[in-house]
């Protein structure tokens, strides 16, 4: 590959290369103060690129996870999504940073009150149980009888405004309804036998309106696929930078995630937006609104009033593009500005990439190892990251904005090929050309913030450092085939 085109392609990593007033590489792991404060609705991984199955390249897969750090054995209540909530996948297809089509989540409760008789014979009460289950659950999404509580959702494709544009419901192909189950989270062996087997039952075949190709679907629970030594991050970057980059242990690995996966057919995808090449881009990003009134209620009751009322019009508490974002580039004081923004108003955040402070943070942290970059201000990084590259993934007459990028007519590379350093390494189907469940987004980032971008050794000094937080992903731990990311891990296993 020519060497100018291979860096300015790699420039649109950048996206994790600043800092705010903390470090924190969990990608958007409870990464801003308010998000903490409701972890149903913290976005925490955004996944789009060409799918890799065999026979599936003629569609995008998108992936946006929430719910971070959940404990395999996170009962009596698990990792339910917020009914109160809407989850959407926002996709700008005419680079203006606005959203064209977006992809609308929506969750409902289901309760059904189990009881067991308790008390001396001919005398006994019905009393309801205190946990999720009662019994084993069967294979089918509608195995439900001993479950007490469970979750349906609907999903809508909406052109136009994500709150005033056309909004039509997804059908599920397999019984014709409106609706798709949510499987029970992976409790354990005694409750669900054969865990992967159930959740593959619940892989939907749906028709979205408008879109001559079916798409396929799932939600429900999935091991973390990202990757980091987040205790060494968060204690001031405490780790060897230059170290072999499986140094260090990967502290999601015994953590579980709630994915919600898409798999769409390209052309329902693109729009006009084109790169000077005449190929087609797809920008994206996800975010999750919530209510904008609770009040709770100081007599929760069974009869629907619950512990909470909510109301008002859905106000965005979570939004997340490009990996690495808000948690490392936005600084602290606008970190909840951030989560409530738009692409279109990006350039109120500016400032933190024409002088991002992870090189400088590093260059105290790491004294003679890390030198910064003298360049002020990063105009090499502001075009990537904000534009998207030229005659890849930038579309002409583009909007400055901050979003995940795609060419979807760049070929896939086969799972047992794909190389986690993505374009760095050659393999220009992985990010920063969108983003797979195997690129290596922390190791690419830290190498283009100490200047893998510039050409001059005397303003960059480490520009071609093999800087790493030493852990990478297991390609052994990701599927080839949708929805990619792996069965999650079991709260308890046979004995």
């Amino acid at each position: 590959m020519n060497r100018l085109f291979q860096r300015s392609l790699l420039s649109t990593a950048v996206l994790g290369v600043c800092l705010g007033s903390a470090v924190s590489f969990a990608s958007s792991h409870r990464e801003a103060p308010f998000i903490t404060e409701i972890p149903k609705v913290d976005g925490t991984d955004f996944y789009m690129f060409r799918s890799y199955e065999t026979g599936r390249e003629g569609t995008v897969t998108l992936i946006a996870n929430f719910q971070p750090f959940q404990e395999p054995f996170g009962g009596p209540n698990y990792f339910t999504l917020d009914e109160n909530a809407v989850y959407e996948i926002h996709l700008d297809n005419t680079g203006d940073a606005v959203e064209d089509v977006t992809f609308q989540f929506k969750f409902t409760n289901v309760m059904q009150d189990l009881q067991l008789a308790v008390g001396e014979s001919g005398a006994e009460e019905q009393v309801s149980v205190p946990v999720k289950n009662i019994g084993a659950i069967g294979p089918q999404p509608g195995d439900l009888g001993n479950v007490q509580l469970s979750q349906t959702y609907e999903l809508s494709v909406i052109r136009g405004d994500r709150r005033s544009g056309t909004s039509e419901l997804v059908s599920n192909n397999v019984d014709g309804s409106m609706s798709f189950q949510k499987p029970v989270d992976n409790i354990g062996t005694n409750s669900i036998a054969d865990y992967e087997t159930y959740a593959n039952n619940h892989i939907f075949d749906a028709a979205i309106p408008g879109c001559a190709t079916p798409a396929r679907v799932f939600v429900g629970q999935r091991k973390e696929a990202f990757a980091i030594a987040v205790g060494e991050i968060f204690d001031l970057v405490n780790l060897n930078p230059l170290a072999a980059r499986d140094s260090e242990v990967n502290d999601l690995e015994d953590k579980n995630i709630t994915t919600m996966a898409l798999e769409v057919s390209t052309d329902c995808l693109t729009g006009s937006a084109e790169n000077s090449a005449g190929q087609k881009v797809i920008g994206g990003w996800t975010s999750a609104s919530v209510r904008q009134a609770r009040i709770v209620n100081p007599q929760p009751m069974a009869d629907g009033t619950g512990a909470a009322i909510h109301g008002g019009a859905y106000t965005q508490v979570s939004r997340l593009g490009m990996p690495l974002v808000n948690e490392v580039v936005i600084g602290l004081k606008d970190k909840d500005a951030f989560n409530a923004s738009e692409p279109k108003d990006d350039g109120q955040f500016a400032t933190y990439v024409t002088h991002p402070t992870l090189p400088e943070l590093l260059e105290i942290l790491f004294p003679g190892t890390a030198v910064a970059p003298n360049l002020f201000p990063r105009t090499d990084l502001v075009t990537a990251f904000l534009q998207g590259v030229p005659a890849v993934n930038q579309p002409v007459g583009v909007v400055t904005s901050e979003m995940l990028r795609l060419n979807p007519e760049i070929a896939v590379t086969p799972i047992a090929d794909q190389d986690d350093l993505g374009v760095l390494a050659g393999d220009n189907a992985g990010f920063p050309n969108g983003r797979r469940p195997i690129d290596d987004v922390v190791d690419i980032s830290l190498r283009v913030a100490m200047g893998a971008l510039i050409d001059d050794a005397t303003v960059a000094p480490n520009r071609e450092a093999p800087l790493t937080d030493g852990v990478q992903v297991d390609p052994a731990s990701l599927r080839p085939s949708f929805p990619y990311l792996a069965t999650p891990l079991a709260g308890s296993a046979d004995n």
